[in-house]
């Protein structure tokens, strides 16, 4: 599966390709292409935004994704920088939509947890293991790439289990909202 990450962001914006494919030999995955896209602080808000939609927008047709990965924000201290990577988000989001490509999102916490095995990981733990997950000496570059490649990584490693599960409750057939309705009341009553 050819997976795309996304690390959002208005000043820059990571992105990173990474193959799957069966025919790969060396490492199981391969990073294909990565960076950022910037804007300048310079531009009004709308020029920024209508820059970036255009650079993801062209980074997807030029190497057609399968799925696309967002990073899910959750928190943010700053309300601006939160903004601006909201927004930044959404581009994504929209771009890739109006592709027809499939999106996933996943937070911070999930993506250190799927690729460095620790939902707390430092940036720079997470870009030393990208750069062995996908067979590279180094990831160059700011932290947005290997943030990038670490959605793309994170996906392509837990998809299959997604599926699995997702397989397991449409087998469950009428059950399935009593069993998804049984499972927020247990989170429900715990939390009380």
């Amino acid at each position: 599966m050819f997976t795309l990450g996304i690390d959002p962001g208005l000043s820059r914006c990571g992105y990173g390709f990474v193959d799957d494919s069966k025919e790969l030999k060396g490492p199981r995955w391969k990073a294909v292409a990565a960076g950022v896209i910037t804007t300048s602080p310079d531009l009004d808000l709308p020029s920024r935004l209508a820059e970036l939609y255009k650079g993801l927008s062209r980074l997807m047709v030029e190497y057609k994704p399968e799925v696309v990965v967002v990073e899910r924000v959750i928190f943010q201290v700053n309300a601006k920088t939160a903004m601006s990577v909201g927004q930044a988000s959404g581009l994504a989001l929209v771009a890739a939509a109006n592709l027809g490509v499939e999106v996933i999102q996943y937070s911070s916490n999930e993506v250190k947890q799927a690729t460095v095995g620790y939902g707390a990981a430092t940036k720079e733990q997470v870009r030393q293991m990208v750069a062995k997950l996908v067979g590279l000496d180094v990831i160059s570059g700011p932290p947005d790439v290997s943030d990038a490649l670490a959605l793309a990584l994170c996906h392509l490693s837990t998809c299959g289990l997604r599926k699995a599960i997702g397989k397991s409750i449409e087998s469950q057939g009428g059950q399935k909202k009593q069993l998804l309705d049984a499972m927020v009341g247990q989170k429900m009553g715990e939390a009380q």
